[in-house]
């Protein structure tokens, strides 16, 4: 995984087998501190304190459809490898709670990628799910829900090409604004 929305990508599909109804996503940028950090929390099913142990093991998962789980071992070994940390935490019937932290200026710090497609990819796939994004800069923020895309965009399909652009173009616009 090469960039942060790739390892969002991955997790969110964790929150959402998990079956969370809340993902919060964050991510601040903070050059004067010289640190981004990655936060993902959400109200799933959570783990057990067994599998929180073994949730970084690239040979661990609880999927049944494949041997090896490498998303949580990559964050894990990419926020390492940028002078960063990794955390995760996790609570049966509360949720799961995941950070990582890089050195910005870091040349192995994953860019941030292109979050808004994930972002909306993630929302159009679940409709049953509260997906809030929050970006923060020393610049400004920018929060946005799928419930203010849902209520804005109500009784127009959200696979409209024109609604994906709207919505795309609305979260990277708001990115570039604050960097």
């Amino acid at each position: 995984m090469k960039t942060l929305a790739d390892h969002i990508l991955d997790i969110v599909q964790n929150s959402i087998r998990a079956s969370a109804t809340l993902i919060e996503i964050m991510v601040e940028e903070d050059k004067n501190k010289d640190i981004c950090t990655l936060r993902i929390i959400d109200n799933g099913c959570g783990m057990s304190a067994e599998t929180l142990e073994k949730a970084t093991n690239p040979f661990f998962t609880t999927r049944n459809t494949r041997k090896v789980g490498l998303g949580l071992s990559l964050l894990k070994q990419n926020a390492e490898m940028a002078n960063g940390r990794f955390n995760i935490q996790s609570e049966i019937n509360k949720g799961t709670e995941v950070e990582a932290t890089f050195q910005y200026s870091h040349f192995d710090r994953p860019e941030l990628g292109e979050v808004w497609d994930t972002y909306y990819l993630t929302v159009l796939s679940n409709k049953n799910v509260e997906v809030i994004y929050d970006h923060k800069t020393n610049k400004g923020s920018f929060k946005i829900s799928s419930t203010e895309i849902r209520n804005s965009t109500e009784g127009v399909s959200l696979q409209q090409t024109e609604i994906r652009e709207a919505i795309t173009d609305l979260i990277k616009n708001n990115i570039i604004d604050i960097q």
